[in-house]
């Protein structure tokens, strides 16, 4: 935070990742109003992962290559235009189904490049020794927003509705504009202009080195089975604890305040190690496992916020490693195979959890989700992270 360009930029995400998780639970708790289907839910949302399952490695060929903070503006300003015209639809009484998931799949395409640049612009913000803890800071833009979103979502939602969700959302890209705008980044762009700027070199990059391939494959596991709180969570309020709009807000809440925590826990690592990726990913699958069993709300909010502490503590020392461990030139397509195996899993992972959620429940989704962390951490437990041998010895992680 003592970097000016970071300061300014952190700002305005926060405002920006608010407005876009109050979106995000809103539209949630919409669709299931509209349709009264879980597995309708889940084919939905997945519709936003789409775009990145099927081209989100090239996001990162375009983010090697260009001006991070100009392709961010134009990104951010395409986000805060789709958010426009779902307010005015909703205001004009016709966000239907057919125009929520045409938003979504607009924001998926948005989202193939707007991901990987946001991630690795931030290396152009603070000085080389500070990559670490900037990046844990990043995290806690994020799962700060999925506390103040969904907050803000359940009260409005239970006072006015979800229009005024969308609105706001609307207006807070604002701020990240704004600030993008206005600031310098300390370091120029790296980009890579040689023959080996592709997605093939990036794959032949990542397998030959245990340091990314092992949380790209951990964050696949995970990804596919244990990410999906917004199918989960609406009929988890909905249909076992028979609450409203409030109590998905509740739920989204207490996962989020646990994200947060465990964000700024990471902070404090100088370094990610294999051994934390173990931890953190068998924490995840446990406190899944106590929100699966949970009696009664308050008990479910109390393993929500452990869920969400030990699933972004995960999450946040994953993309540190990756971001860590990856050569400049190759940090926008390796983060772009980040989101690829993060947010590409979601058309995949939440068809399957809706299934699940309308067959067995939410429960048993909640238990599917808690294995795959299990299985993540067991593979992480087995497999060894040596040197690669052009990176320096004191950048390793210890065994």
């Amino acid at each position: 935070m003592r970097s000016a360009p970071f300061r300014l930029y952190f700002f305005g995400q926060i405002a920006s990742a608010s407005g876009t998780f109050v979106q995000a639970t809103a539209l949630g708790w919409l669709v299931l109003q509209l349709t009264g289907s879980p597995a309708s839910l889940g084919l939905v949302l997945a519709a936003g992962g789409l775009p990145p399952l099927l081209f989100g490695p090239w996001g990162g060929v375009l983010a090697d290559r260009v001006d991070l903070r100009r392709l961010l503006i134009a990104t951010q300003t395409v986000n805060g235009i789709l958010a426009a015209l779902l307010w005015l639809a909703a205001v004009a009484g016709s966000a239907g189904v057919p125009l929520v998931i045409a938003v979504t799949l607009a924001s998926g395409f948005v989202q193939i490049v707007d991901s990987p640049a946001r991630q690795s612009f931030v290396a152009q913000l603070v000085p080389p020794a500070d990559l670490a803890s900037a990046a844990s800071v990043n995290g806690v833009v994020m799962n700060s927003a999925r506390v103040v979103g969904p907050a803000l979502a359940g009260v409005l939602i239970a006072a006015v509705g979800t229009t005024p969700c969308f609105a706001v959302n609307a207006f807070s890209y604002l701020a990240v504009i704004g600030a993008l705008v206005a600031l310098r980044p300390l370091a120029p762009p790296a980009t890579a202009r040689t023959p080996h700027a592709g997605i093939r070199a990036a794959l032949g990059y990542a397998r030959a080195r245990q340091q990314l391939w092992l949380p790209l494959t951990m964050m696949a596991l995970v990804g596919l089975f244990a990410f999906n709180f917004p199918v989960i969570l609406p009929v988890l309020a909905d249909s076992t604890f028979h609450g409203n709009g409030g109590t998905y807000g509740l739920l989204s809440t207490a996962l989020s305040v646990g994200s947060v925590a465990g964000s700024l826990a990471v902070g404090f690592v100088r370094h990610p190690r294999r051994i934390y990726l173990v931890a953190t990913a068998l924490a995840f699958g446990i406190s899944l496992t106590l929100t699966a069993t949970a009696p009664t709300l308050t008990t479910a909010c109390v393993a929500l916020i452990a869920t969400g502490f030990a699933a972004f503590s995960f999450v946040t020392l994953a993309s540190t490693a990756l971001q860590l461990h990856a050569d400049p030139g190759y940090r926008g397509r390796i983060m772009a195979l980040w989101v690829f195996v993060y947010l590409g899993t979601t058309p995949i992972g939440s068809t399957f959890s809706g299934w699940i959620v309308s067959s067995s429940g939410p429960r048993t989704a909640l238990l599917v989700g808690a294995a795959a962390c299990l299985a993540a951490a067991t593979l992480a437990a087995r497999v060894h992270t040596p040197p690669h041998p052009d990176a320096p010895v004191n950048d390793q992680p210890a065994e």
